[in-house]
């Protein structure tokens, strides 16, 4: 199937939307902006009151209360367990027909069961974790890759369009994530480049800036290239994607790898790094951080 571009949302469907962090914040307010009638849940209210303050939707007390008759019911949480709760408390109160739509990165066998669990009750589930992190949420310029049922997906499609610049079905349940992962891998291993030639660059006694001029036209450029260069070079990680959030990713990139036989020795690696950041006071520092344990005293 080919990579479908977002268009212009359809308007006017009932909506919920659970987990208002960095990235669902703005992502239910495109799609209140959009036209749709939404619903906001988070585990603390404050935000979801917040939220309803800002864009004009409803915050409900509860997954349920906010899914109640939802033709669509988005979820940005944080792990398995947690989409495990949202869906069991909102899936009954769906309106017939309706579809989960998954933003959280898990792993591929959570999407799997709670695709089982939607199906037995007449409902569809999603997976369809992002990539473009809190700049692309705030824009509405999100890249989502998903799994499930092609119909489920043609339904949701238009609605997700409120913040996506493009979407692509990559399979059955759980392909969304599995795509992630490989998402995760690649990224990772940029940013371990990067920060090895920032650091070999300032132990040469080249000019960073310099260096970025000469090759970032070349076969060393990247998007990682391009925005965190610079920022790297001025140790600013306050750029969203925290070393806690990333560690979380590649233990679930890690676990599968195991299932499936894939070799990863440098994401292996890079596991490590984060880790030694993290160690460092780091949790909260955004993944360009690996620049930090380079040129930290040992």
């Amino acid at each position: 199937m080919p990579l479908s571009l977002s268009v212009r949302s359809v308007s006017g469907m009932k909506v919920a939307f659970a987990g208002l962090g960095v990235m669902g914040f703005p992502m239910a307010g495109h799609l209140a902006k959009a036209g749709h009638e939404v619903a906001v849940y988070n585990r603390s209210p404050e935000k979801a009151r917040r939220w309803a303050e800002t864009f004009g939707g409803k915050a409900a007390a509860s997954a349920a209360e906010a899914a109640k008759g939802a033709e669509v019911l988005a979820l940005c949480v944080g792990n398995d367990d947690d989409v495990r709760q949202v869906v069991a408390q909102a899936l009954p109160a769906m309106a017939p027909g309706g579809v989960i739509v998954d933003h959280t990165t898990t792993s591929a066998q959570v999407a799997r069961e709670m695709a089982d669990l939607a199906r037995q009750s007449g409902r569809a589930f999603v997976d369809a974790p992002v990539s473009g992190g809190q700049a692309g949420a705030e824009a509405g310029q999100l890249t989502i890759m998903c799994g499930g049922d092609p119909e489920a997906f043609a339904k949701v499609e238009p609605v997700i369009a409120a913040y996506a610049k493009a979407t692509k079905l990559m399979g059955p349940p759980g392909s969304g994530q599995l795509t992630k992962m490989v998402n995760q891998i690649c990224f990772t291993n940029v940013v371990q480049g990067l920060a090895e030639g920032l650091h070999f660059a300032r132990r040469a006694g080249l000019d960073p800036q310099a260096v970025y001029d000469a090759i970032s036209k070349g076969a060393a450029q990247s998007w990682q290239m391009d925005n965190r260069w610079k920022t790297m070079s001025e140790g600013k990680f306050d750029f969203g994607f925290a070393v806690d959030w990333v560690l979380k990713d590649l233990g679930l990139v890690l676990d599968e790898a195991r299932r499936n036989g894939a070799t990863l020795t440098q994401t292996e690696m890079l596991e490590g790094f984060y880790r030694e950041v993290q160690a460092m006071g780091g949790g909260r520092w955004d993944t360009s951080s690996l620049i930090a344990r380079l040129e930290t005293p040992r």
